[in-house]
Formats: C-alpha cells, sequence, structure tokens
C-alpha cells in the first residue's frame, strides 16, 4: 500500500545552500599519528576479543 509522505518535514529542512559549510582541512602529522594509535589499538583489541570468543 502507497502512503503519501508529508511533505511539511521538507519545508522545513534547509536548502543545502543555506546549510553551514565547513572548512575541509589536512590532518597535521601529530593527528596522523593519534589517529593511527587508536586504530591499531581498537584492532588489538578486536584481534584479541575475537581470539577469546572464537
Amino acid at each position: 500500500m502507497i502512503i503519501k509522505l508529508d511533505t511539511s518535514l521538507f519545508r522545513l529542512s534547509r536548502a543545502k545552500d543555506e546549510s553551514l559549510k565547513k572548512e575541509v582541512r589536512p590532518l597535521t602529522k601529530t593527528e596522523w599519528i593519534n589517529a593511527d594509535r587508536i586504530v591499531m589499538a581498537v584492532l588489538f583489541l578486536i584481534a584479541i576479543v575475537g581470539s577469546i570468543i572464537f
């Protein structure tokens, strides 16, 4: 059964031109190192938990 969508929600949403544009900046070397450490720690913990479960 097809239900007609309530279009009032679409009127309340902002147009894409009006939305705030975030400035994209590249990560610094220290930010990359910190992100890499976090990813490696998470992968290490997943490997440990996976080996315990299986």
